[in-house]
């Protein structure tokens, strides 16, 4: 797989949504379908070792995630942004030893990059460098991406409560 080639398709894709989203509640209304679908896919992926339970670490969340809060639109939109760019990081990383489906991870690929933008938030690099490095160290190997999985799909949550607060 060319993950140039999808990189521009996504990108026009994604510059053609950003154009698209005027409004918050388009924009709400793309963020809840995409979400969906992607949390779907992960939900796809082959299930989990019961040995790899003892390979759980805690990847210090950060309290924005553990906890409902007011947000603004504006700053939803750019947390939102940012954990969808470096969850698109991790899951670019080898998950050859998953025994995942390379055609699952390119349509959730290609849902994520059709969903960000062009704004970062730092305080969230930590907690998804220190994804990628718990990945590296234990070498991509399959319980270390169960793992990660299981993050992802808490992040997912959070991404689905945070689209709330883009209502008009």
């Amino acid at each position: 797989m060319t993950y140039r080639c999808l990189l521009q398709m996504v990108l026009l894709l994604c510059l053609s949504t950003t154009a698209l989203s005027r409004s918050y509640s388009l924009l709400r209304f793309q963020q809840e379908r995409s979400l969906e679908v992607c949390q779907n896919l992960l939900w796809q992926l082959p299930a989990t070792p019961q040995h790899c339970l003892e390979a759980r670490m805690d990847f210090q969340v950060p309290k924005e995630m553990m906890q409902e809060q007011q947000f603004r639109k504006e700053d939803a939109v750019l947390v939102m942004y940012e954990m969808l760019q470096h969850i698109f990081n991790i899951l670019t990383r080898d998950f050859s030893s998953t025994g995942w489906s390379d055609t699952i991870i390119e349509h959730l690929l290609e849902e994520l990059y059709g969903q960000m933008n062009h704004t970062t938030i730092l305080h969230l690099q930590k907690y998804y460098f220190n994804l990628r490095q718990y990945l590296k160290s234990k070498e991509y190997n399959r319980c270390a991406w169960t793992v990660v999985q299981m993050q992802l799909l808490r992040n997912f949550s959070f991404l689905k409560s945070l689209t709330g607060y883009l209502r008009d």
